[in-house]
């Protein structure tokens, strides 16, 4: 096979990676912009992504109806549906147990309005995430049956818990497991079972956050009360959760696609009116009116959400997402918002700690998986300092923080780099006391006299998939456009590919051999400037966090340098007027 020529021939960029045009098949475009009639920019979009003029119209207008899987596809579904109603025929009192992130929150919400909808009062259990840990535990449910507990319902949570659950099956407590994570071995013994990544299902929804499995266990749950005749006109419409099953697909970073996508489109529709008071409550100290976004979930509403799990109290989060009460979504929101403050100031302190081992070479940079380490580093914070050394150095990053000799970890990954699978077989070699997770994220437990061990291991693990993997390298680009092509037109035709997110990335621009002919900060950090062509086009835009980097030291350099650009196009229409603009992300030296 041929090796696909570098976009520019950039084999190498200011921030180290390859270019590569996404290639579309010769006049795809056009008859895609015939049979739907978008914008040729968008058209070209649509083709490079493999989509024809059969499959566009349906991806430029995805229907929950078209995409939504059945139920009964999932392994266990039907059975967990059985276990539910006959638990609530019987009168007996259900406890959801939920994950205390957005996923879990979100989807523990969706539980709980449905059960109150239908007159359950339902207990509900968020553990701790520094004292407790992930996922259930033998203490937990033994508090949850003291409190009168028939029946546990875990979500985003409990599919790895063998000890809980046999723990829990010791004490007579039956418990179903609505789950998404990665699975060893046998299944735990739970009264049902559903995680679409557990062997033997045949669903195709491996994909799913636990927020989406658990918009289909709702629909399993009102297909099963239709069959028993025991909703009396007040059966639960499962539309008005899909804001909640949004949310928690965005914030757990799943591909947009399928289900996914169609969930997403409609939960944001629905998001939009922000009729539940905790969301309508998160938008107001978020400063959010309008329509919702992918933007507004993921960067503004879900790590308000996150704080109380990392910082706060663990079940700030779904308590918000749950309530009705204004007057004390207004007072929860409040407290997630200083929490998410504080956050962001412990975030910042591990990140700078753990920049400054990898500058000073304590620790190497240019492996295939990077590992920081610090005494008493935040646990609630880990992960997202994890995110951003992967995205600064572009490769798997793992941050740990010590404690008492034990170490907690938690490590993002990049596409092509499966790190979940990577820690299991850590945990199964004797090297952790705990670990799990999924393809591009995991979190781990591990002794700090093994932290040296554990990184020679995944750094050998890892090796060849690192090596492999071409893509975590490589800036994929969806088409080259001209400066005076740039305007808000342009960047509002791509707006109907939304929404964006993993499996559906924003669309990538590429722009040749121009030079700065402005640029100064603004903000912390951030550059704006102007890039013109040698006919005086000009393209104007902004580089965020980019002084100090790579790209702003490039963006800086001397203005008699020509550059390759690459980047996102933003079409505004404010106050100021209408315009489009180019989010950059890459530079390549063109001269």
């Amino acid at each position: 096979m041929t090796a696909r020529v570098p976009l520019f021939g950039v084999e190498r960029s200011v921030t180290g990676k390859a270019w590569a045009l996404s290639e579309a098949p010769d006049g795809l475009a056009a008859e895609i912009a015939r049979v739907t009639g978008c914008h040729d920019a968008l058209a070209r979009l649509l083709a490079a992504r493999g989509l024809d003029a059969s499959s566009a119209p349906g991806f430029l207008q995805p229907r929950l109806r078209d995409s939504f899987p059945d139920p009964s596809s999932f392994l266990g579904m039907d059975e967990a549906a059985r276990v539910v109603w006959g638990a609530m025929q019987a009168d007996t009192r259900i406890a959801v147990f939920a994950d205390y992130d957005v996923d879990g929150a979100t989807s523990g919400a969706q539980l709980v309005r449905w059960l109150r909808q239908l007159g359950r009062d339902p207990l509900t259990y968020v553990p701790d995430r520094i004292e407790e840990g992930y996922g259930p535990s033998a203490e937990a449910f033994a508090s949850l049956k003291a409190a009168g507990a028939g029946l546990v319902i875990t979500v985003d949570c409990g599919a790895a818990a063998h000890d809980a659950l046999e723990s829990a099956a010791g004490m007579g407590l039956p418990v179903v497991v609505i789950d998404h994570h990665l699975m060893n071995g046998p299944p735990p013994p739970a009264a049902a079972l559903v995680n679409p990544n557990q062997p033997g299902d045949t669903s195709g929804c491996g994909h799913m956050a636990a927020a989406g499995v658990t918009l289909v266990f709702l629909a399993a749950l009102n297909r099963e009360g239709r069959a028993r005749n025991a909703f009396n006109g007040n059966e639960p419409d499962l539309v008005a959760m899909t804001d909640l099953a949004a949310l928690g697909t965005i914030c757990d970073v799943v591909p947009l696609t399928g289900p996914n996508r169609a969930i997403v489109t409609q939960g944001l529709k629905v998001m939009s009116g922000w009729h539940k008071a905790g969301l309508a409550a998160l938008a107001e100290v978020a400063g959010l009116s309008g329509a919702a976004t992918p933007y507004h979930a993921g960067f503004l509403i879900g790590p308000r959400i996150n704080a109380g799990g990392r910082v706060g109290r663990a079940g700030l989060g779904l308590e918000l997402m749950a309530t009705e009460d204004r007057t004390l979504a207004h007072q929860l929101a409040g407290e997630l918002d200083r929490l998410n403050a504080e956050r962001k100031a412990i975030e910042q302190d591990v990140l700078d700690a753990a920049m400054a081992q990898i500058e000073s070479g304590e620790i190497a940079a240019n492996g295939p998986v990077i590992i920081a380490t610090g005494e008493g580093w935040h646990p609630g914070v880990i992960g997202i300092a994890a995110g951003r050394i992967k995205e600064r150095f572009n490769r798997p990053a793992i941050v740990i923080g010590t404690e008492n000799g034990t170490g907690k970890g938690s490590g993002r990954s990049c596409t092509g780099v499966n790190l979940g699978e990577a820690i299991a077989a850590a945990r199964e070699a004797g090297l952790l006391i705990a670990g799990g997770g999924h393809a591009m994220a995991a979190g781990l437990t591990v002794e700090s006299g093994r932290i040296d061990a554990l990184r020679a291991f995944l750094e050998e693990r890892l090796a060849p998939e690192w090596e492999a993997a071409h893509e975590a390298r490589t800036l994929r680009l969806d088409a080259v456009a001209h400066p005076a092509a740039v305007d808000f037109a342009f960047g509002d035709a791509l707006k109907a590919a939304a929404p964006f997110g993993m499996g559906n990335p924003e669309p990538r621009f590429a722009f040749s051999s121009l030079r700065v002919a402005f640029v100064k900060e603004v903000g912390t950090g951030h550059l704006r400037f102007t890039l013109e062509d040698r006919g005086g086009a000009q393209l104007s835009g902004i580089a965020f966090r980019a002084l100090g980097s790579p790209l702003g030291e490039a963006l800086t350099a001397s203005r008699d340098r020509l550059w390759h650009a690459a980047g996102k196009v933003k079409a505004e229409d404010n106050r100021f007027g209408r315009k489009a603009e180019l989010h950059l992300e890459d530079l390549a030296a063109a001269d």
